[in-house]
């Protein structure tokens, strides 16, 4: 498993410690990956304070790859599975097959349809864009995951049984938001064991990242500051907000024939090889 390459510079040290490169061939980092934590019910529960420190490795990874490196690298396919820790559970972003090399300002990446559904942002759904705007937003269903110990689409049992429509995380989180009881969307298997004013800021922030109008959306360095208590979370709407752009027939799952599954997994879409500028970086 290696990582980025980075100048002499040093302008973010450390930070590509927490960007590698991994593959179903690689050898298994010592605690596996982010979602082996989170959705385990034979394992330990991960604790709060190791939850916030994967948080700012997350997004230490990602202000690197969009503003720091030489290229603004889009990665495309964050999720907790692409999530490595390490011995001591710090937080490497792996697997760049699906990522794309974009000049800083050059603004999106048109393409076709790539990523993991329940991750992917909607709009690309419809625009087949991916920016760093559509990985802001996979970092934000990762953060609502991380705080609340539910994956991005729920389907409540006895709703299943019954056939009904399933939940999306992020409407979920924004509607207790919108009542002041965003509290109750942290993971209960905390039993509340958690700083107040960290889990706040995740779950904010979490929702910030996925406004249906990419253009409120944070950028990842708007993100890291509010995740270090540096500047306060935003005030976000009671309500989420309608998209600004024709959603799909259903916004968060589809079928399509302009995408193709992954060989390697059963809920990703890729497009074929990695970019070959990309795959010399990983070392």
């Amino acid at each position: 498993m290696g990582s980025v390459g980075q100048d002499d510079g040093g302008s973010s040290a450390g930070a590509t410690e927490a960007v590698s490169s991994s593959s179903s061939t690689s050898s298994c980092p010592p605690n596996a990956s982010l979602d082996t934590h989170l959705y385990n019910t034979n394992a330990d529960v991960l604790p709060w304070t190791l939850r916030h420190e994967i948080v700012l490795g997350i997004g230490s990874a990602l202000l690197y790859l969009h503003e720091e490196w030489e290229q603004c690298v889009v990665h495309r396919d964050i999720k907790p599975s692409n999530v490595m820790l390490d011995a001591t559970f710090n937080a490497k972003l792996g697997d760049f097959g699906l990522a794309r090399l974009v000049d800083h300002g050059r603004g999106s990446h048109t393409t076709v349809l790539a990523g993991t559904i329940g991750y992917m942002d909607p709009e690309c759904m419809i625009t087949g864009k991916a920016n760093t705007e559509s990985d802001v937003y996979s970092f934000g269903i990762v953060l609502l995951e991380i705080a609340c110990g539910r994956p991005p689409i729920m389907v409540p049992q006895h709703q299943a049984e019954q056939g009904q429509d399933m939940i999306h995380l992020a409407q979920w989180v924004w509607d207790l938001y919108g009542n002041g009881r965003i509290f109750d969307a942290a993971d209960h298997r905390l039993d509340g064991e958690f700083d107040d004013g960290e889990m706040e800021r995740v779950m904010v922030v979490g929702l910030w990242c996925v406004h249906p109008d990419r253009s409120v959306r944070p950028v990842i360095r708007q993100v890291v500051s509010v995740q270090r208590g540096e500047v306060p979370p935003p005030s976000l709407p009671v309500r989420m907000p309608l998209a600004t752009f024709l959603p799909p027939i259903d916004a968060f799952g589809y079928t399509s024939s302009a995408v193709t599954r992954s060989s390697t997994s059963t809920n990703s879409y890729n497009t074929g090889a990695p970019d070959t500028e990309i795959s010399s970086l990983l070392r």
